[in-house]
C-alpha cells in the first residue's frame, strides 16, 4: 500500500461510517471536520504499523478511522473562541464558524463517544481481549491523562511569565497534546498485529519522539510558513505569547532539536529492523517543510 492508497481507503471509510441522520445539523457538523481534506497521518500510521509488524491492516481500519474522529474532535475544540480561537482549519472555516459554537461543542462531544462505537461495531476480526486493549488505549489517550491534559497545560502556560521549569512544561504539552495521538495510532496498530512487548515498546518510543517532532515542526512553521501552506492562521503563537520550542529555544535551536528527534526515530527503525517506506517518506517530508 502507498500513502495515497491508505488516505483514499480512510476517506472512503470515514464517509461510510458517518451517515447524516436526524438531527441532521449534528451529524453534518461531526462529518464536516472529520472529512476535511488532510494528510490522515494518524490513521495511516495505525494501518502501516499493523502491516509493518505482520498484521492484516484491514483489521485496523475501524480503529484507524476512530482515531481520526478523535483527532477531529480535538481540532474542533482547539479552534473554539474559548481555546485557540482560530477561524480556519485546513484552509476552510472552522467548525464553529460554519455551525455555531454550541453545535461545534456538541459535535465534538458526539465524536468522542461515536468513535469508540466504530471500533466496537466494525472490528469483527479482533478477539474480545484485543478489542478491549484497543479501546483502553483509545480512552487513555483521549482522556484526562492524554490530549485533554496537554490542552489544559497549554492554556495555563499561555501568556504566563511565572511558569517555572519551562522545559518540563513544554515537553509535557507536546507529549500529551500532540504525541499521545501518534502513540495511540502506532500502539493500537501494533496490538492488532499481535506484536510482542519489545516491538510494542519500540513503536511507543518511536511515536513519542515522532509526535514531539511533529509539534516542533508545527511551532517552526507557525513562524516561517504562510496561510496557504498551513491552512490556518499563522503567527498566532507569537501573538498570544504561547510556550513553544521557538519561543523557548529560538528558531535555529528548535530546528536542531527537531533534527535530533527525527534522527532518533530513524535509529529506532534501524535497531528494530522496521521496514516502511511510508514512515521514511513522512520523516523526509517534515524535514523538507521546515528546511533541515
Amino acid at each position: 500500500m502507498e500513502m495515497n492508497d491508505y488516505i483514499k481507503l480512510v476517506d472512503d471509510k470515514l464517509d461510510e461510517y458517518i451517515q447524516v441522520e436526524y438531527p441532521q445539523d449534528l451529524f453534518k457538523s461531526m462529518k464536516y471536520t472529520v472529512t476535511l481534506p488532510g494528510k490522515r497521518l494518524r490513521p495511516v500510521m495505525c494501518l502501516e504499523t499493523c502491516k509493518m509488524l505482520g498484521g492484516e491492516f484491514e483489521d485496523a481500519i475501524p480503529t484507524a478511522c476512530a482515531i481520526e474522529m478523535l483527532h477531529a474532535q480535538t481540532l474542533i475544540y482547539d479552534d473554539l473562541p474559548c481555546m485557540d480561537n482560530d477561524d480556519y482549519r485546513r484552509g476552510k472555516p472552522s467548525n464553529h464558524k460554519v455551525f455555531g459554537e454550541a453545535m461545534a461543542v456538541l459535535a465534538g462531544d458526539s465524536l468522542l463517544t461515536f468513535a469508540p462505537q466504530i471500533i466496537a461495531k466494525y472490528s469483527e476480526n479482533l478477539s474480545p481481549s484485543t478489542k478491549l486493549r484497543v479501546l483502553n488505549e483509545f480512552f487513555n489517550s483521549g482522556g484526562a491523562r492524554g490530549v485533554i491534559a496537554g490542552q489544559v497545560v497549554d492554556i495555563e502556560s499561555e501568556n504566563n511569565p511565572d511558569i517555572k521549569n519551562k522545559e518540563e512544561v513544554l515537553d509535557y504539552i507536546h507529549l500529551h497534546k500532540t504525541s499521545d495521538l501518534f502513540q495511540l495510532s502506532m500502539r493500537t496498530g501494533a496490538i492488532i498485529a499481535g506484536a510482542d512487548d519489545e516491538k510494542l515498546n519500540a513503536v511507543t518510543e518511536f511515536a513519542q519522539n515522532f509526535g514531539i517532532s511533529f509539534q516542533i515542526a508545527d511551532d517552526i512553521l507557525d513562524e516561517i510558513s504562510t496561510f496557504e501552506q498551513m491552512g490556518k492562521t499563522i503567527g498566532k503563537d507569537k501573538k498570544e505569547n504561547k510556550l513553544t520550542y521557538v519561543s523557548l529555544y529560538g528558531l535555529e535551536s528548535a530546528k536542531c532539536k527537531l533534527s535530533c528527534k527525527l534522527t532518533h526515530c530513524r535509529d529506532i527503525m534501524d535497531k528494530q529492523s522496521f521496514s516502511s517506506k511510508i514512515f521514511n517518506d513522512i520523516i523526509e517530508q517534515i524535514q523538507k517543510r521546515v528546511g533541515i
